[in-house]
């Protein structure tokens, strides 16, 4: 036999090896609709489709923390429960109307987000009143107004003190409580907790890899610090937001 017969040889059994390894693969993936066409190139859409960001789940136990059931009335007077926000991402605030001091300021950080997502129909904020024996569905209707909270999925919520304390402490981990020689009798965090479509309190991590799990809501974009020398965290609390919105 020739030396050219053998090449012949050679290259058919390449070519029949490759057809029996590459060309099922190729085809299976076809029919799953994992290749799409743009021009000259391809592209895996299920890593598209499944792409996570990096922000962490705060966990509790080795658990994932997960916002607990609850049910509250709103500033229209509406029922308002967690299953209203499944699909959404959202923020969550503990405050009070007549607050003089930090609840302003977390107010107008919080609008400034409410414009920056204001045509994301699955972005949200869930406001909690510690101060329920003030804060009335009418109460909360008329803060709403003044401050311009007019995202129809902004509601501001109020139940009764052991309820929303409960909330706060428990199922955010944000701290809320009597004080007893406080001006207003009582004192809360100036923190804000964000959520994933899933009902899990996420957030970036720290220098240490360790979740931040809040972000502060008293210091705005433009102050950029506190008194303290504390960096503000609304324009990395944005920057989470749209994260989540794209997984």
């Amino acid at each position: 036999m020739s030396k050219n017969n053998y090449s012949y040889i050679g290259i058919a059994f390449t070519i029949l090896v490759f057809g029996i390894i590459f060309i099922p693969k190729i085809v299976n993936r076809i029919k799953g609709d994992d290749i799409i066409r743009d021009g000259s190139r391809s592209l895996d859409i299920s890593k598209v489709n499944n792409e996570k960001s990096d922000l962490k789940f705060v966990e509790i136990n080795g658990k994932p923390k997960k916002v607990p059931s609850f049910s509250f009335t709103n500033q229209d007077g509406k029922t308002i429960t967690n299953k209203d926000y499944k699909g959404k991402v959202y923020v969550v605030e503990f405050f009070f109307t007549t607050c003089p001091t930090i609840c302003p300021r977390m107010n107008r950080n919080m609008v400034a987000i409410q414009n920056h997502f204001k045509n994301d129909d699955n972005f949200g904020i869930a406001s909690f009143t510690i101060m329920p024996e003030v804060d009335t569905p009418e109460v909360l209707k008329a803060y709403a107004e003044r401050y311009e909270m007019t995202d129809p999925d902004w509601n501001l919520m109020t139940a009764p003190e052991e309820t929303v304390f409960n909330l706060a402490n428990v199922g955010f981990n944000i701290f809320v409580g009597k004080v007893e020689d406080d001006e207003m009798g009582f004192e809360h965090s100036g923190d804000f907790a964000l959520i994933d479509k899933n009902g899990f309190i996420r957030s970036r991590t720290d220098a240490f890899g360790n979740p931040k799990i809040f972000y502060k809501g008293i210091i705005s974009e433009q102050e950029k610090y506190d008194e303290d020398g504390n960096e503000q965290e609304i324009t990395m609390l944005k920057e989470d937001i749209e994260k989540l919105l794209n997984e």
